[in-house]
């Protein structure tokens, strides 16, 4: 069976990315608009109704938009902006956190945010396996490349090869901290501190963990043993080789992958922990994710197209 697929918004890196894991393959038709008719409404609504799924790239007041005008109850959706990561009626598109049954009968599918998903993977199953307390107030920082926000921010490191480092949401209000709150069952929202380097691809989010503080966590190798358990047969993500240097790298002629890997850091006497994620912004962090919710939903196996 070959299922009709509208990228709305299919111009931008998330959805170009898209189109190139779907490129081939027979299961799926990509619905098309000519460039002349992308921004009309009457074309777009003709696409958004005539598709079996839906994956919207798009700013978030224009996924509201586009989600309302469906006017049928067949059309599934994947949303890959923060419109509706945290919305009622809404599954979170993380199959491993969230639950691949709930995402394979979903309707609604928000995929997550990039920085989210390193730091949901880390703490979600921590919290829920009782080693890390819900009522912390987590740090998390967190470094990505650029290609993560989009194409003037693009241009903007491209054309100028001096930025070597770009702090933003200095003002603590970055539109990830909702979801990662939110899932993973935080009393307080975790201060987030991220930030762009000159490499187009690439992330590592850190949650570091002055244990010794923390009243009730468990021990790092509890912690390593209870991630790799739950990750446990996941082609997409598991926890990484530790480096025998104590070094870690982003290299900007890194190649793209829909991989996430996992790691746990501590000190000789387990008082002070890093919880690391490494992935690609533009894998597992964004398309990547889009395409492993789009084969679940099809009934198909999730790792098909994606790059491992």
């Amino acid at each position: 069976m070959t299922h009709k697929v509208f990228i709305d918004g299919a111009a931008g890196t998330t959805g170009l990315e898209i189109a190139e894991r779907l490129a081939g393959r027979s299961e799926f038709a990509l619905v098309t608009l000519p460039d002349a008719e992308r921004k009309s409404a009457a074309r777009r609504a003709e696409a958004l109704n005539d598709a079996d799924f839906v994956i919207l790239c798009l700013p978030d007041e224009a996924a509201r938009e586009a989600v309302a005008m469906i006017d049928n109850d067949r059309t599934r959706v994947i949303d890959a902006s923060t419109a509706h990561r945290v919305a009622p009626g809404w599954v979170y598109g993380f199959p491993e956190v969230s639950g691949h049954d709930a995402v394979a009968g979903a309707a609604r599918v928000s995929n997550p945010g990039c920085y989210s998903t390193g730091f949901i993977a880390l703490v979600a199953p921590l919290v829920r396996a009782g080693l890390l307390p819900a009522d912390w107030a987590y740090v998390c920082h967190a470094v990505s490349g650029y290609s993560g926000g989009g194409k003037a921010l693009i241009e903007r490191f491209e054309a100028d090869r001096d930025i070597a480092w770009r702090g933003y949401a200095l003002t603590l209000g970055h539109k990830h901290v909702p979801e990662m709150q939110a899932r993973c069952g935080l009393t307080t929202a975790p201060l987030f501190s991220p930030a762009v380097i000159p490499a187009h691809r690439g992330m590592v989010v850190e949650v570091p963990l002055p244990l010794a503080a923390i009243p009730g966590t468990g021990t790092p190798e509890a912690m390593r043993a209870a991630l790799a358990d739950h990750y446990a047969g996941s082609a997409v993500v598991a926890m990484g080789e530790p480096p025998a240097d104590g070094e870690m790298l982003l290299r900007g002629s890194d190649a793209g992958s829909d991989r996430l890997e996992l790691f746990v850091f501590a000190n000789a006497d387990a008082s002070q922990a890093r919880l690391v994620a490494r992935l690609d912004n533009l894998g597992k962090g964004a398309s990547g994710a889009c395409v492993q919710n789009l084969n679940i939903m099809a009934g198909l196996p999730e790792t098909t197209g994606l790059r491992l």
